[in-house]
C-alpha cells in the first residue's frame, strides 16, 4: 500500500502535522527490500523506517519515503528451560507483552504499555521498572537495504547499553530491523525493585499481577498519544560519574540516585526537571505534561519549533541548577534523516 505526499500527521504520537514524498507500508522482507530497490533508492532519495512512530520527532517535512514497517508473526518454541519467541517487527510491543502473558509465559511484564513496535525496541534498548529488552532478547535480525543482506546479532553483537545499541552507530547506513529473538526462562522471578512494584508481595505476586501494577502506575502519570500527542519520556535519565553525584547529593540531598553496575550513577530527568518548576511550562503549542515533567507534549497546535524551543528551556534550566546536562531520547527527523539531537537543542 502506497500514499504519495502524504501528512505524517497519524503517523507518529506527537501528531504533529508534516509531510513525506511517499509512504509505503511493507508487510513482508521481500516488500520493504523492493521498495528500496525502486528507482527512488537509485536516486538517493532518503528513506525512513518507521513502527509506530512512537519515539521520534519531525522537525520539518521530509524529502523522500518513510516505509512503515509491518512485518508481523509471532512464533513459539519450548525449550527444556525457556520459551523462544522469534517476532516480527511490526507486531505491536504492548500486544506481544499481552499475548505471552495470555499463553502463560511471564518475563515481559515490566515492559508493559511501552509504546512502538517490536523492531523499534532493540534499537532504543527499551527499559522501565529494572528491565531491559537486553535482559531478554537473544537476537536481532535485520537486511541492509541498499543490497538485501540478511544478517543475525546476538546480543554481545548489539551491543547494548542504556537506551542504547550497536543500531543508532555502526549500522546507521540503512537497514531494517525484521525479527527480534526473546528468552524468557521458565523459572520465572519478579523484578519488584521499582516505584510501587516493591509494596508486591514477592511470595504471591504473579507475572498478571506486575503487568496490572505497571499498567496502572504509567496511566497514572504518562498521556495517552491517541488523545495528547508525546513521544513518551522525552529525555534520558542522565548518567554521571560517582565524584559528581557525591558532590550533587551534598547540595541536594532530596535528589534519588540509583547505582549501576559500571560504578555510575544515573539520575532520574524528570526530577530534576520537577525540582526547576517546570510542570505545566510552555511555549506555543507544546508543554512539559502536569503529571510527568519527561512528557513534552503536543497540546494540538504545536509545531516542530514549539517543541524544540521548549527541550532547548528545558535543558539549559536543568543545567543552569545542577550542572548536569539533559540529552533527548526522542530521536530528531530532518528533511533527509535522524539528525543529532543535542546538537538541535544547544
Amino acid at each position: 500500500m502506497s500514499y504519495h505526499r502524504c501528512s505524517l500527521k497519524s503517523w507518529h504520537t506527537f501528531g504533529i502535522n508534516v509531510y513525506a514524498n511517499n509512504i509505503v507500508i511493507a508487510t513482508s522482507t521481500a516488500s520493504l527490500f523492493y521498495q528500496c530497490q525502486k528507482q527512488d533508492y537509485q536516486k538517493d532519495e532518503p528513506i525512513l523506517l518507521l513502527g509506530q512512530g512512537s519515539n521520534v520527532l519531525f522537525l520539518q517535512d521530509f524529502n523522500g519515503k518513510v516505509l512503515i514497517n509491518r512485518i508481523k508473526g509471532i512464533s513459539i518454541v519450548e525449550k527444556t528451560n525457556s520459551w523462544l519467541l522469534h517476532v516480527g517487527a511490526g507486531e505491536n510491543w504492548h500486544q506481544l507483552v499481552k499475548t505471552t502473558l495470555d499463553k502463560g509465559l511471564g518475563g515481559l511484564e515490566n515492559l508493559a504499555l511501552i509504546p512502538g513496535c517490536v523492531g523499534s525496541a532493540p534499537i532504543q534498548n527499551i527499559g522501565a521498572y529494572d528491565l531491559e529488552l537486553d535482559q531478554v532478547c537473544e537476537y536481532v535480525d535485520i537486511i541492509f537495504l541498499s543490497n538485501g543482506e540478511y544478517r543475525r546479532l546476538n546480543t554481545i553483537e548489539c551491543c547494548f547499553g542504556y537506551r542504547d545499541s550497536i543500531f543508532k552507530h555502526l549500522y546507521k547506513d540503512p537497514y531494517a530491523v525484521i525479527a527480534v529473538g526473546l528468552k524468557l526462562k521458565k523459572k520465572w522471578r519478579p523484578i519488584l525493585t521499582y516505584g510501587h512494584l516493591r509494596y508486591l508481595n514477592s511470595k504471591t505476586v504473579t507475572p498478571i499481577k506486575i503487568f496490572n501494577a505497571v499498567c496502572q502506575m504509567r496511566r497514572s502519570k504518562l498521556p495517552d498519544p491517541r488523545t495528547i500527542g508525546n513521544a513518551g519520556s522525552f529525555f534520558k535519565n542522565p548518567l554521571i560519574t560517582s565524584s559528581v553525584a557525591s558532590d550533587l547529593f551534598s547540595r541536594y540531598p532530596n535528589i534519588s540516585q540509583y547505582l549501576q553496575k559500571d560504578g555510575q550513577v544515573k539520575l532520574s530527568a524528570a526530577q530534576l526537571i520537577d525540582h526547576c518548576l517546570l510542570k505545566g511550562h510552555h511555549i506555543g503549542g507544546a508543554a512539559v505534561y502536569g503529571k510527568q515533567a519527561i512528557v513534552l507534549i503536543n497540546t494540538g497546535s504545536a509545531s516542530s519549533e514549539d517543541v524544540v524551543n521548549l527541550a532547548r528551556i528545558v535543558r539549559q534550566r536543568v543545567a543552569e541548577k545542577f550542572n548536569v546536562w539533559l540529552e533527548p531520547e526522542v530521536c530528531f527527523i530532518s528533511a533527509t534523516g535522524i539528525t543529532d539531537s543535542v546538537k538541535v537543542i544547544t
